[in-house]
């Protein structure tokens, strides 16, 4: 109440001054309301493009995971590690007679072998 009497008793050429640094002051309170939410939907943008980065490279691990996991499970397959087996196991055996030899060489178990 004394703030009201205050300005009721404020002399009536002052009362223009203050109206207008009042508006002035509103003003640059606007401005700063204003600039604080283009800042705010700057960094809303940016975490959004954050999130879609992060999306695409999740997506990403996971179809490199899904490449790696697959080759694995093709390599350890049974029907392919017995072909494999047995693929190796023939070279072994024919490996000396390839190179023109005859005679001594060894089996799968590494004992010499005559033929």
């Amino acid at each position: 109440m004394a703030g009201q009497l205050r300005l009721m008793d404020a002399d009536p050429d002052t009362a223009p001054d203050e109206i207008a640094a009042l508006k002035a002051a509103l003003a640059v309170e606007r401005a700063k309301g204003l600039e604080i939410a283009a800042e705010l939907a700057v960094a809303r943008a940016k975490a959004s493009e954050d999130e879609a980065l992060i999306a695409q490279q999740k997506l990403q691990i996971a179809k490199l995971k899904h490449q790696i996991y697959e080759q694995r499970s093709e390599r350890s397959s049974p029907d392919r590690a017995a072909g494999a087996d047995v693929r190796r196991a023939g070279s072994k055996r024919h490996r000396g007679r390839a190179c023109g030899r005859t005679g001594g060489g060894q089996n799968d178990d590494g004992a010499r072998i005559y033929t």
